[in-house]
């Protein structure tokens, strides 16, 4: 379209040089810049070309018709004018063409006020047009941008609550057991047997931060139960199973981890119904759950202890295997063993080299301030699956 402050450009067809020169002469004078062509097939190679303001087109002529012109002026110009020239026995037809897109029509013979309060008409209307199509496209690149913000600034906020999960984790692990890296391997396990086995994109978020915070509830365990290193009492046991329901009393008020709770209450739970806090039996237990049971126990198995050294992964396997249907869940476990061994040792090289020095072997005391004492290895505590009941 022409700028502001120029001539409104047109463009005459007919097949009369007669009725292109009248109409030429007149608009002229008016303030248009006015072209002629000679017929449809001419026109086209000029819109080919160049941009027009308007289009005044016969309705009849040889070869492209003025109907013909006017579809494909609108499919390549849309906020050019289109105004037919008919004859007064084709006004049937020229209301036809209205209804096609043309913006008026002109009859002949002329009468050239009219003409010209019909090209200004239709010049107004589609200078209208052209700023509503061109705020439709501002406020649709406002919309990009500003979710385009939103989405960045969603990322922004989804890396910081992961980051201090992290952390949150990392704190959890050395308070528990001094074991760096713990929440993190298990996590990193959770997501390569959830990913194998088919789980959507959204789930994997939510089991990757249930299985980060599975054991938040043990921040409200007396460190006399929690790092006792002897064998629990009745009653002490009773205490620390309850670090399931606390954990998911945290968790579960959080909106963002309210997902992700369900794993950090039933991480306890056994395939067989023998775990706790419910008792939940196969497929009661959440899919998160039923997947962190082997890899939290494939970590703890291949992890130095105080009272021993990390066994190997074909320990690991063998216990993994023998606990199939009643610790862990069979399809779970026939998953785990699907993947390749390296995937773990790669898993567990990535913590190990991604953690700061800093953070190696520094007891962290989330309750009360009473040292961590050294854990006995008595038998009992040899023994990777009963070490991990707790």
């Amino acid at each position: 379209m022409a700028e502001v402050g120029s001539k409104r450009r047109i463009l005459i067809v007919d097949d009369e040089a007669a009725v292109c020169a009248l109409l030429g002469e007149r608009l002229g004078p008016a303030g248009f810049d006015c072209q002629t062509s000679s017929s449809g097939e001419h026109a086209l190679e000029l819109l080919a070309s160049q941009t027009f303001d308007a289009i005044i087109s016969d309705l009849n002529m040889p070869g492209i018709s003025g109907l013909e012109l006017l579809e494909s002026a609108r499919k390549e110009h849309p906020l050019s004018a289109f105004l037919m020239v008919t004859g007064v026995n084709d006004l049937s037809v020229a209301i036809q063409a209205m209804k096609q897109g043309a913006d008026d029509y002109l009859v002949k013979p002329f009468q050239f006020d009219v003409v010209l309060a019909s090209v200004r008409r239709a010049l107004e209307t589609k200078g209208m047009a052209k700023q509503l199509e061109n705020y439709r496209r501002h406020l649709e690149e406002m919309v990009e941008q500003r979710t385009r913000q939103v989405q960045a600034a969603m990322k922004r906020i989804e890396l910081t609550y992961d980051e201090t999960l992290e952390a949150l984790g990392d704190a959890l692990d050395l308070r528990d057991n001094e074991t760096a890296g713990h929440s993190q391997r298990v996590s990193r396990y959770c997501i390569e047997i959830a990913k194998a086995m088919g789980v959507e994109p959204e789930r994997l978020k939510h089991i990757e931060r249930g299985s980060r915070l599975h054991d938040i509830g043990k921040i409200g365990i007396p460190d006399a139960i929690l790092l006792k290193p002897g064998k629990l009492t009745p009653e002490e046991k009773q205490i620390m199973e309850a670090h399931a329901r606390i954990g998911y009393n945290l968790v579960s008020r959080i909106a963002f981890l309210a997902p992700a709770a369900e794993i950090v209450l039933t991480h306890q739970e056994r395939f067989d119904g023998t775990g706790y806090p419910q008792g939940l039996l196969g497929d009661e237990i959440p899919l998160g759950a039923r997947i962190f049971a082997v890899a939290d126990t494939l970590d703890a198995m291949t992890s130095d202890r105080p009272y021993r050294r990390a066994l190997p992964f074909s320990a690991a396997q063998e216990e993994i295997k023998r606990e199939s249907g009643r610790q862990f869940d069979p399809e779970v476990v026939k998953v785990f063993f699907a993947l390749p061994e390296q995937t773990w040792q790669t898993i567990r090289t990535e913590v190990t080299n991604h953690r700061p020095r800093t953070h190696a072997h520094v007891p962290v005391n989330l309750g009360s301030p009473v040292p961590i004492p050294s854990v006995a290895t008595d038998p009992q505590s040899l023994q990777p699956n009963k070490s991990k009941g707790r």
